[in-house]
């Protein structure tokens, strides 16, 4: 009966080495570092650079979009004029972009 089915070898596959086979992973890493990584680490470091540099007297805009001039500038906290005798505050790492003095009249 051993004549309808044949025996099945198992064959020597050749290992390559070690060092080669893990060449794409290591390269898909660096792209991803360099691509991804190392852009948002220097966004954050800029952003936190610019929310310590905040003080009384800035004009800014709130992640939600909101603008207005820096009152009080707190520890975590910051009052924002947003309009004449409306003052918010706010967090002071909603803070997304300090503007230019002047850019709230042109508005």
């Amino acid at each position: 009966m051993s004549f309808f089915i044949s025996d099945a070898y198992a064959q020597t596959a050749e290992q390559g080495d070690p060092l080669i086979s893990m060449l794409p992973l290591v390269v898909l890493f660096i792209v991803f570092y360099f691509l991804l990584i190392r852009p948002q680490m220097k966004r954050q470091k800029e952003h936190k650079k610019m929310v310590s540099a905040i003080a009384k007297g800035d004009e800014a805009v709130t992640s939600g979009g909101m603008a207005g001039k820096v009152l009080e500038v707190g520890e975590n906290f910051l009052d924002l004029e947003i309009a004449e005798n409306t003052v918010v505050k706010v967090r002071r790492e909603a803070i997304e972009s300090i503007l230019p003095k002047g850019s709230l009249k042109t508005m």
